[in-house]
């Protein structure tokens, strides 16, 4: 699943906020110096710059190190994320410990990081990953998938295959949980540890669907 709401943009949103900032300080600047302006508007308004490049330089912070929203534009994660559902990632989640199978990650796509997806994490580094008519196998045995799939017993009805393949150190092996619609680790490969943006965490809109994601 792509999430590519802000593909549009030529520079990247951390990029934005630090611009912003830039720009509101040298607005501060010059109303310092527009002797124009009586002092007590002026020192309102410099507060209320300060306040704002503050802001900016905050969620500057936020996102880059802690957590950002990302918008779900496909259903190749169905059932468990729906289009149009807001979550948000937590870029911290893996500075403090590590990838699990069972994980749902966000990910610059391998084959232009410039985009962004989606995926549930299947196989880890080291092992080895086969599909077979839809069965996933791990090291040569069934997975026991507890997580919601859109077709029971996974992807079955599509009688997809693949490998066996192993997993290269230090990458992974994605799949949607809508795998019948999903552009994962079977059409692009594996996923680097270096790609990885952080763990899918909360549903936080639309508000029926808003919960803990698993």
């Amino acid at each position: 699943m792509r999430l590519d709401w802000f593909e549009r943009i030529p520079i990247n949103i951390p990029t934005l906020i630090l611009l912003l900032a830039a720009g509101l300080f040298i607005v501060r600047l010059l109303i310092r110096q527009l002797r124009v302006i009586p002092p007590v508007w002026r020192r309102s308004l410099v507060e209320t710059l300060d306040a704002s490049i503050f802001a900016a330089l905050l969620s500057l912070v936020i996102i880059t190190f802690v957590v950002q929203a990302f918008y779900i534009p496909s259903g190749s994660m169905e059932p468990t994320l729906a289009v149009g559902d807001r979550i948000l990632v937590g870029k911290f989640s893996y500075r403090i410990g590590a990838i699990d199978r069972g994980d749902i990650i966000v990910f610059h796509y391998p084959l232009g990081p410039a985009r962004d997806f989606v995926k549930r994490v299947v196989g880890l580094p080291g092992e080895t990953v086969e599909l077979r008519e839809g069965l996933v196998l791990v090291n040569g045995k069934p997975l026991s998938e507890l997580y919601p799939t859109a077709l029971p017993g996974g992807d079955r009805a599509c009688t997809s295959n693949y490998g066996p393949r192993r997993v290269p150190v230090g990458q992974y092996f994605v799949l949607g949980d809508n795998r019948c619609n999903s552009e994962d680790s079977r059409f692009f490969g594996f996923v680097p540890a270096q790609n990885v943006v952080g763990k899918a965490l909360f549903i936080y809109w639309p508000f029926p669907r808003v919960g803990l994601i698993h």
